[in-house]
């Protein structure tokens, strides 16, 4: 396999290597299979630093269009990001991320950029230098950016921690007033959040001052230690999960706390043991036993079950829905378009929603119905705003929404798949109580 100047793979070799993996070839020796993985990684860094150079490039085309389209200052860049995220299939925050690093890699950072380039350094240890130097000035951190890469062979050899603490340290000792304001707005943006994990679990993530997350951990360990020492059977990680629901709930165990969910399940997985997953709206699937187990949990602990079922027209399964005059999407058309799109629809976003938008705006004839709602992040409603983005519903299952990014750029999303068996009309309920586990699944026609 030939290699670059800078000992990249070339295009040429990766194409070679691709036709000799699509009819099963691969070295058989160890050290050529090494040499392969090492060159992959290069060329994977070289890309990222073409990809930096590139979103720079594309950033400035789209603003200069906004400036000659009238856009005020204050607004100039406003989508570009997305745009970006569009092109490099990833979510609009990741793109605005991506644009933030591109434009220091490439104006401040010139070592960082050169080792990228050559593949010394890969792109996540590139951005923990971006990172690590984003409250420094230009000079400052064009500093920091040459004693770090001043020894290419030895930074090679770093992991990335010491990578984040070398350039932390050098950052805080030219800039001491900078790192701690940057300390003070990081503790501005403290929060607690929410994500999914694998097998039915989630991550409740708290971002903490220091000494604020050291103590509530430390409380956590302490209470574990006494309850070990106690004979309980439950592993040490088990007791400070638990206690961390059950002091934050105040329920006496922790698996008393009541569910307060969207299930999305056939009635053949709800009472006739079916197979088929359930959905968590905004979280994803849960197998059908774990999904019974949920709801038989909720009726033994008294908790509140709420049956809320939805039109689907008969034969095709598609939601239906009635249409609204307002500008505002009802609350139960938004509800209904929140159960069926699940996530924020901007491809590659999986951001909650949090806007109900009109695909066609309201100010430009859109109906105020569920085939010209969608939902949105935060984020993605205020980027598609911004001049020559453009989305438009389009005819087929399952809600398709065709979006066109200023760049060109055409996309198409479309809602999961809903339920397979039909159901009836919706059936609306009184106000909700505090803790209540809502039950949304298809009956029969």
């Amino acid at each position: 396999m030939s290699t670059g100047a800078a000992g990249v793979v070339s295009r040429d070799s990766v194409n070679a290597l691709a036709d000799d993996l699509a009819r099963g070839a691969l070295p058989r020796d160890a050290d050529a299979l090494a040499e392969l993985l090492t060159g992959l990684e290069e060329l994977k860094a070289t890309a990222a630093a073409i990809q930096a150079r590139a979103s720079v490039a594309l950033s400035e085309v789209l603003v200069a269009e906004q400036r000659a389209g009238g856009v005020p200052a204050a607004r100039l860049g406003r989508g570009v990001g997305a745009a970006i995220a569009v092109a490099r299939r990833e979510s609009p925050h990741a793109g605005d991320r991506w644009l933030g690093f591109a434009k220091a890699i490439t104006a401040e950072m010139p070592h960082t950029l050169a080792l990228l380039s050559a593949g010394v350094l890969s792109e996540y240890r590139a951005t923990l230098l971006v990172r690590e130097t984003a409250c420094l000035s230009r000079e400052d951190r064009a500093a920091v950016d040459a004693q770090v890469c001043a020894d290419p062979a030895q930074l090679a050899t770093w992991g990335n921690r010491r990578i984040a603490a070398e350039a932390r340290r050098i950052a805080q000792r030219l800039d001491p007033a900078s790192s701690v304001e940057r300390h003070r707005r990081a503790v501005e943006e403290r929060c607690v959040s929410l994500r999914p994990a694998p097998d039915g679990m989630t991550y409740l993530t708290a971002l903490l001052p220091l000494t604020q997350g050291v103590a509530a951990y430390a409380a956590l360990v302490r209470g574990a230690d006494t309850v070990l020492a106690a004979g309980d059977p439950r592993s040490r990680g088990q007791i400070r999960a638990d206690l961390l629901v059950q002091r934050l709930t105040g329920q006496a165990a922790a698996d008393a706390v009541g569910v307060g969910v969207y299930l999305l399940m056939s009635d053949a997985t709800l009472l006739d043991a079916g197979t088929e997953p359930a959905q968590v709206v905004g979280h994803g699937s849960l197998p059908a036993p774990l999904a019974r187990a949920l709801v038989t949990r909720a009726v033994d602990a008294g908790v509140a079950a709420w049956v809320r079922r939805l039109y689907q027209r008969p034969g095709d399964a598609e939601l239906v829905g009635l249409d609204a005059r307002s500008r505002v999407f009802p609350a139960g058309l938004a509800d209904w378009i929140g159960v069926r799109d699940q996530t924020c629809r901007t491809p590659w976003c999986d951001a909650p929603i949090r806007h109900i938008d009109h695909v066609v705006p309201h100010a430009g004839g859109g109906a105020t119905s569920l085939g010209n709602g969608q939902g949105l992040c935060e984020a993605c409603n205020h980027h598609k705003q911004a001049i020559g983005w453009k989305t438009l519903p389009r005819p087929g299952p399952h809600a398709p929404v065709e979006l066109t990014t200023p760049a060109g750029q055409v996309v198409r999303t479309r809602a999961p798949d809903p339920p397979a068996s039909p159901v009836a009309p919706p059936e609306r309920r009184g106000p909700p109580r505090p803790v209540r586990i809502d039950l949304i699944w298809p009956t029969a026609a």
